[in-house]
């Protein structure tokens, strides 16, 4: 399969998840390119922002299991 590069934008409604957005994005490490994070505490919410680059496949499986957990949404783009 070919790889793309894409952008993964998380939304954390629910702080008390981190440690489970971090386990997944650890465990899909090796299509991590660059990572950033920006929690505002004064609003209650965290936003995590991926470049990736990988499979179609592998960034589903990523983007779904992030989306599978409750307070968190997610959205992706990807290279045509």
């Amino acid at each position: 399969m070919e790889k793309r590069l894409g952008s993964v934008i998380i939304l954390l409604e629910n702080t008390t998840v981190t440690s489970r957005i971090n386990a997944i994005i650890s465990e899909y490490a090796h299509l991590v390119l660059g990572r950033q994070g920006i929690p505002l505490h004064d609003r209650g919410i965290s936003i995590i922002s991926l470049v990736l680059e990988g499979n179609t496949d592998e960034i589903g499986a990523l983007t779904g299991k992030l989306g599978r957990i409750a307070g968190v949404k997610v959205k992706s783009v990807l290279t045509g």
